[in-house]
């Protein structure tokens, strides 16, 4: 009697790889569990089994261990990070600006646990060289926003870029001022801002909604801008230029319409003009 079942399928070819494809399979393994894992708790057996490979593998490409292997991980979360920043200059900048913070949050909402432990510290895997790596982060987030605003930073990065205070900016090839002190510390103060209600947001059970959350923090922005442009001009003339490419239905008119009215209550509180002789 002929058997009827199906053949087994053949087996699959295997196939090895790089010493880059190896590499990169490692630290997505090890970026899963300190996602969701402050760095000190993990082990490299469970990255090798996260990984599908010996211990002694994760060795040969990690020979520093943990430390070496944490900082591996975390270099390649910071270079994604800053992607997340990464903006092309259309539309309106507030607008901009949403949707670089939707992909942020989005990053914060997937790397919870581990992105709590990186921006807290005093994990026991806590160098100068993740500092480093973090610090980075922040100014290339700062230098993004800059950019938005029509300014570049003054950070050491830029300063083989600049000429008499300006640098060719674009693929138009037009030319960006270098920001003043009050802005930069300003976009920097708003980044720190953003990091600390991103740690209360996962605090909060991620209450309320990300897109709440990321309305109120360019809402946060704009305020910020609009505050350091009444006593420094250069953000002045910033905010003028921004609000130019604004549209009343984004993000700058739809908080002008909410503020304006409680702003108009504050007129008792200005010094009447004096009086013509």
């Amino acid at each position: 009697m002929t058997s009827t079942a199906a053949a087994p399928p053949p087996p699959r070819a295997y196939r090895r790889l790089s010493v880059e494809e190896r590499r990169a399979q490692l630290l997505v393994a090890a970026l899963g569990l300190f996602a969701h894992r402050a760095p000190d708790e993990v082990s490299l057996d469970e990255v090798a089994v996260a990984a599908g490979v010996s211990r002694p593998l994760v060795y040969r490409y990690f020979p520093g261990g943990r430390q070496q292997l944490y900082e591996a991980a975390l270099g390649s979360a910071a270079d994604e990070l800053k992607l997340c920043f990464t903006e092309p200059p259309v539309g309106p900048p507030t607008e901009r600006v949403a949707r670089v913070l939707d992909r942020y949050l989005r990053f914060v909402d997937e790397h919870d646990t581990g992105f709590s432990a990186l921006l807290r510290g005093g994990s026991v895997v806590e160098t100068s060289r993740t500092t480093t790596i973090v610090d980075g982060v922040r100014r290339a987030a700062a230098e993004e926003i800059l950019s938005h605003l029509g300014r570049i930073g003054d950070t050491d990065a830029d300063a083989g870029k600049r000429s008499a205070g300006e640098r060719t900016a674009g693929p138009q090839s037009t030319r960006a001022r270098s920001a003043g002190p009050r802005l930069r510390m300003m976009v920097r103060s708003w980044i720190a801002a953003v990091e600390a209600a991103s740690l209360i947001w996962l605090d909060e059970g991620k209450q309320p909604p990300a897109a709440e959350l990321r309305g109120w923090l360019v809402d946060h922005l704009i305020a910020l801008l609009a505050a350091t442009a009444a006593t420094d001009e250069e953000t002045a003339s910033v905010v003028r230029d921004l609000l130019a490419l604004e549209n009343p239905e984004g993000p700058a008119g739809r908080l002008a319409a909410l503020v304006i009215p409680v702003v108009a209550d504050a007129a008792h509180l200005l010094t009447p003009a004096p009086a013509a002789d």
